[in-house]
């Protein structure tokens, strides 16, 4: 029985439950996903401050200073960034204050400092000024105490760990990272290094599905190797699974004499979800799960094939396991004519970018899923529904935006 896209992935999605909690400090959630909403402790600023060094002053005092009439002010004191004013600035007095420095009582406005005849004197000279309130940042102008700053299931970033940092937290509380292994399979794979001959072929896919997995800040716990030999297989596969939440294979999954993944992993007691999917490439994948609910996906052994349900399937799973369960397509319009399949539900990888303000997409002109290098270069996953027509340039596709890279513009 063939299984659709959209039943692969319902089934996938209702066999994934979310992972433990851990607490970590900052330096160990880059790319981590955020178990909890994390709300303002207090407001930012937390107190009114100086946007940049000049003087803090009265902007009646200095409303009508010009190059060619300057106003002449005391300056009464000065306030380095962390210490507050002991006292107020009165009329005709200012402040000498550093950016950030907290606002003295009784100055509403800052005069930059080039705006003026410079630090180092009991007096200024005010050459020009500002609106009143000028070079002010307030008080809680950008966050409320009790504001929530970012939500559960948000993945951290720099930015979003920027922000932690500035409200003081020194850890946080973040979804488990999925344990991931890898199993590439097949008697004619050798690693990159040694010599191939005769029919022999390079094993592209470890250190692809590897690299796939460290860009979404998983780094796989073990990554193996199986010949077509049952007993080997079944170690590795047993091996995988006791170490991982995710068992990742890659070969041995279709139909051939000597493709033995899906009956070995019947008899380390995977249930078997769904295989063969009625999508090209990649239509003999496998999904399962242990009663323990680890779960597993066989990728084909085409690198192509491979890849696009690495992206559709697996990055999907992950996400769901640490609770970021966002949608991850988008419409584009194509630029150029995609080659539909009749009867499968078509990926083909390409490239999105944005013009006049639309989103424009091309595929590769490598289609086959053997070309490794239509890859390359290639920022987005097109797909299509099955259709004996091919969709013209000018209509809209869905794509999935590749995680290691960006729209190109």
């Amino acid at each position: 029985m063939i299984t659709t896209v959209r039943e692969a992935q319902s089934l996938i999605s209702q066999s994934m439950t979310l992972l433990g909690i851990e607490e970590l400090p900052l330096d160990g959630v880059q790319g981590r996903v955020l178990a909890q909403d994390i709300t303002a402790p207090f407001s930012l600023p937390r107190f009114t401050n100086a946007a940049m060094d000049g003087f803090a002053l009265k902007w009646d005092d200095v409303r009508h200073a010009s190059e060619d009439s300057p106003v002449r002010l005391y300056v009464s004191q000065k306030i380095p960034a962390g210490t507050f004013s002991t006292f107020p600035v009165v009329s005709r007095c200012c402040a000498e204050i550093m950016t950030g420095a907290p606002m003295p009582e009784g100055a509403d406005t800052v005069v930059a400092f080039e705006e003026s005849s410079g630090f180092g004197s009991e007096y200024v000279d005010i050459y020009s000024a500002p609106k009143r309130g000028g070079n002010v940042r307030y008080g809680g102008e950008e966050v409320a105490v009790g504001e929530i700053l970012l939500r559960k299931g948000n993945a951290l970033k720099p930015s979003e760990i920027a922000v932690l940092a500035s409200f003081g937290f020194a850890s946080v509380a973040v979804q488990r990272t999925p344990k991931v292994s890898i199993v590439t399979v097949g008697d004619e794979i050798r690693m990159p290094g040694e010599e191939v001959t005769g029919a022999q072929i390079y094993n592209c896919n470890r250190f692809m599905l590897d690299a796939a997995c460290r860009a979404l800040a998983v780094e796989p716990v073990a990554l193996y190797y199986a010949p077509d030999d049952r007993k080997l297989l079944r170690e590795a596969l047993a091996s995988g699974l006791d170490k991982s939440d995710i068992l990742i294979t890659a070969g041995g999954i279709s139909t051939g004499e000597y493709d033995f993944v899906q009956q070995e992993l019947s008899a380390l007691g995977v249930k078997k979800k769904f295989w063969n999917v009625a999508q090209k490439p990649g239509k003999p994948l496998y999904f399962g799960t242990t009663s323990e609910g680890k779960a597993v996906f066989s990728l084909p052994g085409n690198p192509v094939s491979a890849l696009v349900c690495f992206v559709k399937y697996c990055i999907p799973a992950l996400g769901m396991l640490q609770g970021n369960n966002k949608p991850d397509t988008f419409q584009a319009i194509l630029a150029e004519p995609f080659p539909t399949d009749k009867k499968r539900h078509r990926f083909l990888f390409g490239t999105v970018w944005i013009e006049g303000g639309k989103l424009l997409c091309r595929v590769s002109p490598k289609v086959e899923s053997h070309m490794i290098t239509s890859v390359v270069g290639s920022n987005c996953l097109v797909e299509a529904e099955a259709s004996s027509v091919p969709r013209s340039a000018g209509t809209e596709v869905t794509c999935t935006l590749l995680p290691w890279a960006s729209l190109v513009s």
